[in-house]
This record gives C-alpha cells, structure tokens and sequence, in this order.
C-alpha cells in the first residue's frame, strides 16, 4: 500500500482524541511501510481553519524538523505549484491520482513518510 487515508475527524472528536488517533494513524502507516499519509483533519467549523488542523501542522513541522517525516503538505498546497507537494508526489507518484490533489482542499494534509 502506497498511501494510508487517516480520518481523524470522524466523529468531531475533542482535540485530544484526534492527536491519539493522529499518532496512531502515523504509527500505523510505518507498520505498513506506506510512502505518505492522507490526513483527513477538517476545517473547522468556524470556517477560519479548526484546532485539529492547526495542531496537525504544527505536530508535522516537528517530526519533519526531527526527521521523522520527511515532508509535508496542506491540502490548500497541494498541487504542481508548490514544492513540497512536487517533491511528495515525485516520492510517491499515486499521490497525483488523489482526487484533492490540486483541489485547495483546506481539510486535508499530505504526509511522506
């Protein structure tokens, strides 16, 4: 399997809960030795980005900055036009095959593991 989906959003957990199935959702993937990740996180209901996503990018940035990620990319960011996307989809080209990729989809992030 090339990509793992994660919905950590089902359900409208608390903030706490979607970081425990957001770990195990990246601890699952490794077991697989999937390539990337689709982390589904949501919006938020306020309409200006929720908690959830905005402490999935900030938990990626780290395990990017420690090297246990090796990038990453917001779905809003996720087309041929920014690098990071580019270089997840040259490392995993199914990714391009994604039905939000390049669609601004701010509800989801791409990982490469």
């Amino acid at each position: 399997m090339d990509i793992y989906v994660a919905n950590i959003e089902q359900g409208m957990p608390s903030l706490e809960q979607a970081k425990i199935r957001f770990d195990q959702a990246l601890r699952s993937a490794r077991t697989q030795r999937c390539k990337a990740i689709k982390v589904i996180h949501g919006y938020g209901s306020s309409g200006k980005g929720g908690l959830i996503r905005r402490e999935v990018h900030r938990a990626l940035a780290e395990q990017k900055r420690i090297g246990k990620v090796k990038a990453f990319s917001p779905g809003e960011e996720f087309s041929s036009f920014y690098s990071d996307a580019r270089a997840l989809v040259d490392n995993c080209p199914a990714l391009a095959r994604d039905r939000d990729y390049a669609a601004a989809n701010h509800g989801v992030t791409f990982v490469l593991l």
